[in-house]
């Protein structure tokens, strides 16, 4: 079954952003979990799936003496910026591909790593991708994947509560409570990477919150812009959300006029190996 590639195109101006903004503030907290996760040796060949600009390919091969590192992307203007980074390193066996949906052209069981950071996907979605990531490996190779995990975004998600009582939206209220249960936790995660095929399988969650001076700066900010919102509509992925999203803005603008939001974020990571 083909899945689409899990992140979102970028324009040449929000590839910029993205890098200069969203890795250092929010991917970060994603990345530096699974790079203390991921088992590298000198020859390792790892795959990026949704690598974006390209974070945190130049830690990886920095952890390599003879390896390869491939990131693969729907994004040209972020792949872009990704070569761009790694040609100011010199000769390195560091390659960058446009992919819009997998299985694509890259080598079936040809890696000994697969890393994916912060996948944008829906419920549905996300047991296929597992399953891609897991044909992409050779025999006891290693996927790593980080993404957030249940209750994250409650803020958000009691005022999305709010806005359905407001307005008697029953629809839209039963399609938050079910979108809530099905969040991913560290028992699900793992009976996912079991079903597609994975053992050895161990995860850790890093529980923490995202600063933000006020209201209005969270909903002015990179971050929400291009991956907590469209996290949020990979959840309700049958929702309007265009009129809850308007809410959102209106209210927290109203709550947090004046004082510090602090979004609760549970960054979940996952280790999990092919069988031999």
């Amino acid at each position: 079954m083909d899945v689409q590639l899990p992140s979102l195109k970028l324009s040449a101006a929000d590839a910029a952003i993205f890098e200069t903004f969203v890795v250092p503030r929010y991917l970060s907290l994603f990345g530096e979990l699974a790079l203390g996760m991921l088992l590298l040796g000198d020859e390792s060949r790892v795959l990026n799936v949704g690598c974006r600009t390209g974070y945190p390919d130049r830690k990886i091969y920095e952890r390599t003496s003879m390896g390869l590192v491939v990131g693969v992307d729907a994004s040209l203007p972020a792949l872009e910026l990704a070569r761009n980074k790694a040609a100011v390193l010199g000769e390195v066996n560091v390659h960058y591909h446009a992919l819009e949906q997998l299985p694509g052209e890259i080598d079936a069981e040809a890696f000994s790593n697969v890393l994916c950071l912060h996948p944008t996907l829906t419920d549905a979605e996300r047991p296929n991708l597992f399953k891609e990531l897991h044909s992409y490996l050779y025999g006891g190779g290693q996927v790593v994947l980080a993404l957030p995990l249940k209750g994250s975004f409650l803020e958000i998600v009691d005022l999305f509560r709010e806005y359905a009582l407001k307005f008697d939206d029953g629809e839209f209220a039963e399609k938050i409570e079910e979108a809530m249960m099905s969040r991913p936790t560290i028992e699900t995660l793992q009976e996912e990477l079991e079903g597609a095929g994975l053992d050895d399988i161990d995860v850790e969650i890093r529980h923490t919150e995202i600063p933000f001076d006020s209201g209005r700066a969270f909903m002015e900010d990179p971050v929400t812009r291009l991956l907590i919102i469209p996290e949020l509509a990979s959840w309700l992925p049958t929702a309007d959300l265009s009129k809850p999203l308007e809410y959102v803005r209106e209210a927290i603008d109203k709550y947090w006029s004046e004082g510090k939001l602090d979004l609760t974020l549970n960054v979940g990571c996952a280790s999990a190996r092919r069988p031999e």
